[in-house]
């Protein structure tokens, strides 16, 4: 492939990323603004067809590299024969699932060419993951996620304005620095005087802290066994005092 030379990437974890995010548009426009054009350049009467990104943000539909073994991993074989057999939408979701294994396997194969150690290996890894998959761009996944953290911060905010913060506001217990102004001053003290309705201790900027959506008292998470990561899995939190009420006949 022409626009696939090695050399174009250097020997930092920075310059493979961005070698992969050049590839991954590519693609994603393959299977997005261009899936008309992608859709016809894969011909079922063709010999086996892969899809190619490159890092200039472009792609090709094109036969697989003849030697072997191949300059670099070589993307999924013969998606052109699958387009006619499937409904259009899942046939482009697996062209998508396949093409994010691509991207991995030539992001990896450059950081065991170089050298990477653990470090740089795992900065790649991490900065690879601050991006959605291709798979959810595609299936429309990554827009679903983006409208409930925005609908869900939105909704916890409007809680927040009416009576004393829920469980998203006490992410203090993610430790978020945000700038101070009056409010978050008299917010502050509202918190300062609150007491911990397992262990009667007040409030501490350095603990997290989980709000009863019964009762409305506040808790230490360690008191009530709630880890920040669970809380975010909580819809309603329920303290062991309102769980046992509800639990009785």
């Amino acid at each position: 492939m022409d626009g696939d030379e090695v050399p174009r990437v250097s020997r930092s974890h920075e310059e493979v990323f961005r070698d992969f995010r050049g590839r991954r548009a590519g693609i994603i426009k393959a299977l997005t603004t261009e899936v008309e054009k992608f859709y016809g350049q894969c011909d079922p009467e063709k010999e086996n067809l892969c899809l190619y990104g490159f890092p200039n943000e472009t792609w090709e539909v094109n036969l697989p590299a003849e030697e072997v073994p191949p300059e670099l991993p070589e993307p999924a074989l013969g998606i052109n024969f699958a387009r006619d057999g499937m409904e259009e939408s899942d046939w482009l979701a697996l062209v998508a699932v396949h093409s994010d294994a691509w991207l991995l396997a030539v992001a990896f194969y450059f950081g065991a060419r170089f050298g990477f150690n653990k470090e740089s290996r795992m900065r790649l890894h991490n900065m690879i993951n601050s991006l959605p998959t291709i798979y959810e761009v595609v299936t429309g996944t990554a827009k679903k996620q983006s409208r409930e953290k925005t609908s869900n911060g939105s909704s916890k905010s409007n809680k927040s304005s009416s009576k004393k913060p829920k469980l998203a506001e006490s992410l203090k217990l993610l430790k978020m620095q945000t700038p101070k102004d009056e409010d978050n001053e008299d917010e502050e003290e509202e918190h300062e005087n609150t007491l911990c309705g397992a262990c009667g201790d007040n409030y501490a900027n350095d603990e997290f802290w989980i709000c009863c959506d019964l009762c409305e008292k506040w808790f230490h998470g360690k008191c009530v066994r709630i880890t920040p990561a669970k809380a975010e899995h909580i819809k309603q939190y329920k303290c062991p005092g309102c769980s046992n009420k509800r639990a009785r006949p």
